[in-house]
């Protein structure tokens, strides 16, 4: 059986399909910032773009989870620990904003009077942003460092993920005085600039904001995962002892991602809180925090734009069969995927890729025949040729 060889594309072909790839982006930001509203108002639907906005935020967390596990192959279950952490921190800053001298409700009901020394920092915004980011960032790379470096890996670090996220989960849910426990922070009644943030324009300001964010996040993945670094988490990925021989620590870039994964996870917590209402310690569930891993496996590991897809699917399919089936919509959920896990391997995105654009082109006639490519045309040939001749002739 002779397999394809993977070709790399001249640069002026490459850069061409990266600016084909930056204008899919934005068409696709324009219509769910405009049409996709615009449509569902009119039919009625108005509620579902509120959903919208907070799968969307959800797929932010879904990016840094393909970035860590689909192409560094490092497999986190506990990163609702940094989605919740996100949450909170936004959370506590809008439960400040109230007049001068007075006291989050929760405290003063549970006999406090005086603010604890964690909330202080958090009546700052500029603070507030850089905690949503930096802490989750940080724990994760605390985490990692200590894991890494001993070389801890698979299902070990899995197990690790969990644990950490079972202790979290615990200490916020026995915290009544401190974060208002199993009850959670609310923040729709809050106000924000002298709005309420469940009202129409600041839920709107959101959904604008979850957008650009899940722009940003896609285009900063993008960047990491091509070129040379990303090579190196795809061969972290596949054979990591190999990486170790050939020179590198695979220890800094395994850390490094991590913890741009947490704080992705952390921008998706926070952005979700603020259009959901509320954050609760059940965000740190572990069940969550494997619904993440699904919806990037139903889209297609190591394919960005599988990770969104694959949470918009799941999050909407979720909706919608809940509402019709309130008492057995999670066995459709496993059903799901027990089906892209047998039978789609590589998630929708990477069917496509591979199977469907091989079926299509048979359906049109258009059988590509597989053989290896042509040394005289391999851009990687030609320049290891241009960069020895010249050695020779110098010499």
């Amino acid at each position: 059986m002779v397999e394809k060889s993977p070709k790399t594309p001249p640069p002026g072909k490459s850069r061409s399909r990266l600016w084909v790839e930056a204008a899919i982006v934005a068409g696709l930001a324009i219509a769910v910032l405009v049409l996709i509203p615009g449509i569902l108002n009119i039919t009625g639907q108005s509620f579902r773009v509120g959903l919208l906005g907070r799968f969307m935020a959800l797929a932010i967390a879904a990016l840094g989870i393909d970035l860590i596990w689909g192409y560094t192959g490092i497999l986190s279950l506990g990163h609702g620990l940094f989605f919740a952490l996100g949450g909170y921190a936004l959370a506590m800053y809008l439960q400040l904003q109230i007049p001068a001298g007075q006291l989050p409700e929760f405290i003063t009901l549970y006999g406090g009077t005086e603010l604890p020394l964690l909330w202080k920092p958090f009546y700052s915004l500029p603070f507030t942003l850089f905690a949503v980011m930096v802490i989750p960032a940080l724990l994760a790379a605390v985490l990692g460092y200590l894991v890494f470096r001993n070389r801890i890996r698979g299902v070990y670090f899995s197990i690790l993920t969990q644990a950490a996220l079972i202790v979290f989960f615990n200490f916020f849910n026995g915290q009544q005085k401190l974060i208002n426990g199993t009850n959670g922070l609310k923040t729709d009644t809050a106000t924000l600039f002298g709005q309420v943030v469940s009202s129409a324009p600041v839920q709107g300001t959101f959904y604008f904001l979850t957008v650009v964010f899940l722009v940003a996040a896609y285009a900063l993945c993008r960047w990491l995962t091509s070129g040379r670094f990303g090579k190196l988490l795809v061969a972290i990925r596949d054979d990591e002892p190999r990486v170790r021989f050939s020179g590198y620590n695979p220890t800094a870039f395994k850390v490094l991602v991590f913890a741009v994964s947490a704080a992705l996870a952390g921008i998706s917590g926070a952005l979700y809180t603020v259009q959901s209402g509320i954050i609760t310690p059940n965000a740190m569930d572990i069940g969550f925090s494997i619904e993440m891993v699904i919806w990037v496996a139903v889209g297609g590991r190591a394919t960005l734009a599988g990770a969104i897809l694959g949470t918009l699917v799941v999050n909407f399919a979720k909706s919608l069969l809940s509402e019709q089936f309130s008492a057995v919509w999670q066995f459709f959920q496993g059903a799901l995927f027990l089906l892209v896990v047998t039978a789609l391997p590589d998630g929708i995105v990477g069917w496509l890729v591979t199977q469907g654009r091989d079926g299509l082109r048979s359906l049109l006639g258009r059988t590509e025949i597989m053989t290896y490519p042509s040394l005289e045309t391999d851009p990687e040939v030609q320049y290891e040729r241009e960069t020895l001749g010249n050695r020779k002739s110098d010499g």
